[in-house]
């Protein structure tokens, strides 16, 4: 698709969002908790160890969740899970693991020890594939740049996806190292394939500070791969002094088919301070294009806060990376299930929570 075409996209979708009734109650959205699970620590399914969950997606068709783990194959090959996650009115019941695949080279293999760094995964709404983001790597001996690829079901490779040149990882310019493709959601009924940057590209300049923001990228491609248009995203700046950091941990369509709206997950971190994980509704209608441009005098897109998580009665918020839409409820609010990734230190926890949005 062309990117003149993006415009045309654009209209249909806006208008069939038009054609959707609007909800009776047109204030601000609420958020409500729900409850949550936490996995045992070291948990052991199939072979494998159950840890560093970073995305999770739920498939409407069986009623089950996808996650993927962000083990980079030290403990076990690269892969992802499918469970069972009871969520109501009442709550979140227990996790219950069906399955679990590696996910698979090319060639039919699985990745090596370092080969890959998986860090989302969403279940295409047309095909049943999964498309899944990892971050490439950056270090004094080694570029290698992030991507955007596809598994079916039982794991096997089944292709690849573009991605922007600036998001390429090059000596002096590219994502930082562990700050790349984090996020990654279907938009506009499947047709849209959007992805978000964790933290600012080298040459989009320095990472959220306790006293300033910083400014990231999010990127919309046609689900066949051609890049449409890429905006720039404000961070909020670190929520303490101390060394710790801000950026996107994962992005999700917030309507089935406005392609303009979504929500983006902030997950912030500070030494001895803990997580703050603040969740926004993002539009990007407005927004200046800058997929071939600096980021510069550009016009970001507009956020509001929809959800501090501070703010919903949890006893504790650990590295929440993972968002998805759940159920709906007989209540008609859609359910948000969140999980976190406790990179498999026993000073963490895998933490599955549900939240009510009306």
């Amino acid at each position: 698709m062309a990117r003149s075409g993006y415009a045309l996209l654009f209209t249909l979708c806006a208008f069939a969002s038009s054609a959707i009734p609007a909800h009776a109650d047109s204030g601000a959205p609420t958020v409500r908790l729900l409850g949550e699970q936490v996995l045992p620590h070291g948990l052991e399914f199939a072979g494998t160890t159950v840890g560093g969950l970073s995305g999770v997606d739920y498939s409407a068709r069986s009623g089950e969740y996808v996650l993927i783990s962000d083990d980079r194959s030290a403990k076990n090959p690269a892969r992802f899970y499918t469970a069972r996650i009871p969520v109501d009115g009442n709550g979140v019941g227990p996790v219950e693991f069906i399955d679990t695949h590696p996910l698979r080279t090319p060639d039919g293999g699985t990745y090596p020890v370092g080969g890959v760094d998986p860090e989302d995964l969403r279940v295409d709404p047309w095909t049943g594939d999964y498309v899944w983001s990892q971050e490439g790597e950056r270090t004094d001996t080694v570029l290698a740049d992030p991507s955007l690829r596809i598994a079916h079901p039982d794991g096997a490779f089944a292709g690849e996806l573009p991605i922007p040149d600036n998001e390429r990882v090059r000596p002096d310019s590219g994502p930082r190292t562990n700050d790349v493709l984090e996020g990654v959601t279907f938009a506009a009924g499947g047709a849209l394939l959007v992805s978000s940057v964790e933290g600012p590209l080298l040459q989009d300049g320095p990472g959220p500070t306790a006293a300033t923001g910083a400014l990231t990228r999010i990127t919309v491609q046609a689900r066949t791969g051609p890049l449409l248009a890429q905006y720039a995203y404000p961070l909020d700046p670190v929520f303490a002094e101390g060394s710790g950091s801000n950026g996107i941990a994962a992005i999700l369509a917030a309507d089935p088919v406005d392609p303009t709206k979504y929500l983006v997950l902030e997950r912030s971190y500070v030494e001895r301070a803990g997580n703050k994980i603040r969740i926004y509704e993002m539009d990007t209608a407005g927004a200046t294009d800058v997929l071939d441009a600096p980021l510069g005098q550009a016009r970001p897109v507009s956020k509001r806060l929809l959800v501090d998580l501070a703010d919903v009665g949890l006893a504790g918020i650990d590295n929440i990376e993972g968002m998805t839409w759940g159920p709906q409820l007989a209540s008609g609010e859609r359910t948000l299930v969140l999980v976190s990734d406790d990179n498999f230190s026993g000073s963490q926890i895998t933490q599955v929570v549900a939240l009510a949005v009306r």
